[in-house]
């Protein structure tokens, strides 16, 4: 059975260590007959979010005319969603985080979906990986039938080759 497969590739690096996994995992996906998008989140426009609960007194409209609107849709439309992102200071990259924090205007609506997470960084050891990691376990926590997947995580030695 074909599932849609959103790809959100948080990395500000076009062609960094996280997209060129994004492309893969997009790759693999197809060739099992997936229908796949990646979206690059460093290419949108998408503010942060500003709590001010305008979406929660328009029907899930933001405050904020951005991409978020197209990128939430995506999301809600998903089977499988795919969060990658390098560590930043032993978490994600505020690209992804913003779009995670936005989904707020219609979360209820982002539910049933496989998570499958892509964490690269240039240490060495696995344990700078897991705050990351949580923040992608948190999110999954709020999505009502949220099933983790599988997780990939490549250290130092990927950045050492490119």
């Amino acid at each position: 059975m074909s599932k849609k497969v959103l790809i959100l590739s948080g990395s500000p690096r076009k062609g960094g260590n996280s997209d060129i996994l994004c492309d893969e995992f997009a790759r693999g996906a197809q060739e099992a007959g997936n229908e796949v998008e990646k979206i690059r989140v460093a290419s949108k426009k998408v503010h942060p979010c500003s709590a001010c609960y305008y979406c929660r007194d328009h029907g899930g409209a933001c405050a904020h005319k951005d991409d978020m609107g197209e990128v939430l849709q995506k999301m809600i439309d998903a089977d499988v969603l795919v969060l990658a992102s390098p560590v930043y200071f032993y978490s994600i990259d505020a690209q992804l985080k913003a779009v995670i924090d936005r989904t707020v205007a219609r979360w209820l609506e982002v539910k049933n979906k496989e998570f499958y997470y892509i964490v690269t960084m240039a240490d060495e050891a696995n344990l700078s990986a897991d705050t990351t990691l949580a923040c992608f376990r948190g999110y999954a926590d709020c999505v009502e039938g949220a099933v983790e997947k599988a997780l990939s995580s490549v250290a130092a030695c990927m950045s050492r080759v490119r």
